[in-house]
């Protein structure tokens, strides 16, 4: 762990921690469990052995934030990552700070406190937001446990986009998110699809999103925001089909390699029902190559 985390985990426990606390309380790892829901990914990768070696040498610099439950466990606010690598080292106790509040409050600190976080995914905003505006509306959008009286009359999610430094539109993309699919969210996550389109592919039916990964797959492309914004607009006008998905799909791009694609139906005569349209791809590929290794052989037989 770098000088920058371990100084941005001091900030967020400055930032959260009850002011009459002056010294954590060490518990029980097996105690503490995740909060329940919580949107935020702990992935056992480089970053993760970087911060079990740093805990290994120095140490919890920062405590864990938790809230105690009525069956003598804690529920996890901020540390997720933290009590996973101290998991990995063996560690019986950890340094927590303990404050009860009520499962609201819990939200609201336990989405600001990560969102302090140095790289977030999409999806993990996504579903913070949407924690956190379900938690506002909830208290009948009440922001004075974290925001001014001024700001109690803004809209929730007027509210999410100023405690998180970015603009009403912005908040309303990423809530779409979490109505695509778990497939075409990955994607998201992995940069293949960016935030604009993606937020639009939010507005197809789960039915046609899945049509849709189909035809990503099959034709390895992803839509364009003008495709996307077509499918969205198709899909609220009741005229979205599998043909025109696969039509929008395969219109030429802007500087997009020349390639050869055929209708969906053109060919799925020679397949059983069955097959899936990754399966057509890999049968096809898969005959074209057995086709290329019989014109090798014949052409040899020709040259001796």
């Amino acid at each position: 762990m770098n000088q920058m985390t371990i100084e941005t985990e001091q900030t967020v426990q400055t930032l959260f921690a009850s002011p009459k606390q002056t010294s954590p309380t060490n518990l029980p790892i097996q105690s503490l469990v995740p909060f329940k829901d919580h949107p935020y990914k702990v992935k056992n990768d480089e970053s993760m052995n970087a911060l079990t070696e740093s805990i290994r040498q120095y140490g919890v610099l920062s405590p864990i934030l938790v809230r105690p439950l009525q069956d003598n466990t804690y529920e996890i606010l901020s540390g997720h990552r933290r009590v996973f690598a101290c998991r990995k080292i063996g560690l019986s106790e950890v340094p927590c700070i303990v404050r009860s509040m009520s499962r609201d409050e819990a939200i609201l600190t336990m989405v600001d406190s990560n969102l302090h976080r140095e790289r977030l995914f999409p999806s993990e905003k996504a579903f913070a937001y949407k924690m956190k505006m379900d938690a506002l509306r909830r208290q009948g959008q009440r922001t004075d446990l974290t925001s001014s009286q001024q700001e109690s009359r803004l809209r929730s999610d007027e509210i999410v986009g100023k405690e998180s430094d970015e603009s009403r539109a912005t908040v309303q993309r990423y809530l779409r998110l979490t109505k695509l699919i778990p497939e075409l969210l990955q994607r998201v996550d992995d940069g293949r699809i960016a935030l604009s389109p993606a937020s639009e592919l939010a507005g197809l039916s789960k039915e046609s999103q899945r049509e849709l990964l189909e035809l990503i797959e099959l034709e390895e492309c992803t839509p364009s925001l003008s495709q996307a914004v077509r499918m969205r607009k198709a899909a609220e006008e009741g005229r979205i089909t599998p043909d025109l998905l696969l039509e929008i799909i395969t219109e030429p791009k802007a500087n997009q390699a020349e390639k050869v694609s055929f209708k969906y139906q053109e060919i799925q005569s020679y397949f059983p029902k069955s097959y899936t349209p990754k399966q057509i791809k890999e049968t096809v590929l898969s005959l074209l190559q057995n086709w290329k290794a019989r014109r090798e052989r014949e052409r040899e037989r020709d040259e001796r």
